[in-house]
């Protein structure tokens, strides 16, 4: 059984393989656009390709009965179409609701009329990284809404439930909402990140406008969309989803551990 992983040197995809030889699979086909730069695990077939150059996927799609699906809503219709017209039975991928963020990929895949099982992912951990900077220079960090609360799920955890949904029978035709275990607000994260790195780090609010400026460096036009779902998070904040869990069978990383572990990325 061929498992074809697409964005396989990607952030989430290339700890799908890694996962997916822990969870036993022996024919696993990555696609990346640069193989030499790849550094793929040895038994790790590696094909040519780009999910966003839906004409170079042709030959990477042959034999394969399952596929990890990057999110890429540019090319998705092309590349599922292409999926079922090669034989793909089943497609994995990280998507969000219909009318939610990489909706349009949850909806092409389910057009496509492959058997298909949603990943529903909140905000990555990876995203605390926003904060990297200021705690670096300033010890300090200003932000807006520190009441917004979510339950933020690490990239890691994501690849863990996406490769057991590839090599486990009876998820096809379900969508599972991914979250972290714990729902903390913003304060409390930066809190969380002051201990792991031994000192106190304040969080000073400002105001959304502030926010929003702040961001725009890096983030462009969708540091308002951010920071307006920081304001909606702050009136309703993010519920711990149980399907990690439930799939797993352990619970998933707490931002605590996952900042223990990626204390570099802020000292």
């Amino acid at each position: 059984m061929t498992i074809l992983v697409t964005g396989a040197t990607g952030n989430i995809g290339r700890l799908v393989v890694d996962h997916l030889l822990k969870e036993g699979a022996t024919d696993i086909r990555a696609l990346t656009t640069n193989p030499k730069k790849a550094a793929l695990p040895s038994g790790v077939e590696v094909a040519v390709g780009y999910i966003r150059k839906p004409e170079t996927l042709q030959a990477a799609l042959e034999g394969v009965e399952k596929m990890y699906l990057a999110p890429a809503p540019e090319t998705v219709t092309e590349v599922v179409t292409m999926a079922g017209k090669a034989g793909v039975r089943l497609i994995v991928d990280v998507s969000g609701e219909p009318d939610q963020h990489w909706g349009e990929v949850n909806n092409a895949v389910e057009e496509s009329g492959v058997p298909f099982t949603h990943l529903w992912p909140g905000e990555f951990m990876e995203n605390a990284t926003i904060w990297t900077q200021a705690i670096r220079e300033q010890g300090i960090v200003h932000d807006a809404y520190a009441s917004s609360a979510n339950a933020m799920i690490c990239m890691d955890d994501i690849a863990a439930i996406a490769a057991r949904l590839l090599v486990e029978d009876g998820h096809a035709g379900k969508a599972y909402p991914l979250t972290g275990p714990e729902t903390l607000t913003r304060a409390e994260k930066v809190r969380q990140i002051g201990v792991a790195l031994g000192r106190d780090i304040p969080y000073v609010e400002i105001s959304p406008e502030a926010a929003t400026a702040q961001l725009e460096p890096d983030m462009g036009e969708f540091a308002q969309w951010y920071v307006e779902g920081m304001r909606m998070l702050a009136e309703h904040p993010q519920p711990v989803s149980p399907a990690f869990a439930e799939v797993m069978g352990r619970p998933g990383t707490t931002f605590a551990e996952w900042v223990a572990a990626n204390t570099a990325e802020f000292s």
